[in-house]
């Protein structure tokens, strides 16, 4: 049976970003990792930045089906945003090389690591963006700038999520839907 080199080589270097971060992985590492010579990692892969850039990729791939798998078509628009969005920033923190990532953007802020997180989050973006256009033309929601809105909604997520939780108590998750239902989808006024 043939071996699938690249493949090998990508899982390598997933394992290496998600251990040492960006800076700090080589091309020799991940040879090592692979066991594969230094130059077969060449043959597939020009850069460091190539190679990384083939494993955010994936990992884009990856998210958006983790939170397809949440989406159910006989619940509404809401309650699968607030399903696809929970699924993609648990899987966010679930996954050892965003976690790395993460690190590595706020300690270093390396410059190839902070290009991708804006790569990660426009692909979330995008993709309620997605979400968004689909619920107006079913006219599940009243018209509004999709891009604008998925934005509000991802960063209203992170900060129930990820900011209250610095100086509060964790807020669970079927808070964070009534907050996300009361201030994106009802508003405030009487």
């Amino acid at each position: 049976m043939a071996v699938d080199r690249r493949k090998l080589i990508v899982e390598a270097a997933t394992k290496s970003f998600s251990l040492f971060g960006f800076k700090a992985t080589t091309m020799e590492q991940v040879a090592k990792i692979a066991n594969v010579g230094k130059g077969t990692i060449y043959t597939f892969f020009k850069t460091k930045e190539e190679l990384f850039d083939e494993i955010i990729n994936r990992l884009i791939k990856e998210m958006k089906q983790a939170a397809e798998e949440v989406i159910n078509p006989s619940f509404s628009f809401y309650e699968n945003v607030h399903r696809a969005l929970y699924r993609i920033l648990e899987f966010r923190l679930e996954h050892q090389l965003t976690i790395k990532l993460f690190q590595e953007e706020k300690e270093m802020g390396t410059p190839a690591v902070m290009e991708v997180m804006v790569k990660l989050e426009q692909a979330i973006l995008n993709y309620i963006k997605d979400k968004i256009v689909v619920a107006i033309d079913k006219g599940e929601i009243q018209p509004c700038d999709p891009e604008i809105t998925s934005f509000v909604m991802l960063k209203l997520y992170i900060a129930l999520i990820f900011d209250w939780e610095k100086n509060h108590e964790p807020l669970e998750k079927e808070e964070i839907a009534e907050l996300l239902e009361k201030y994106i989808f009802e508003g405030l006024s009487k």
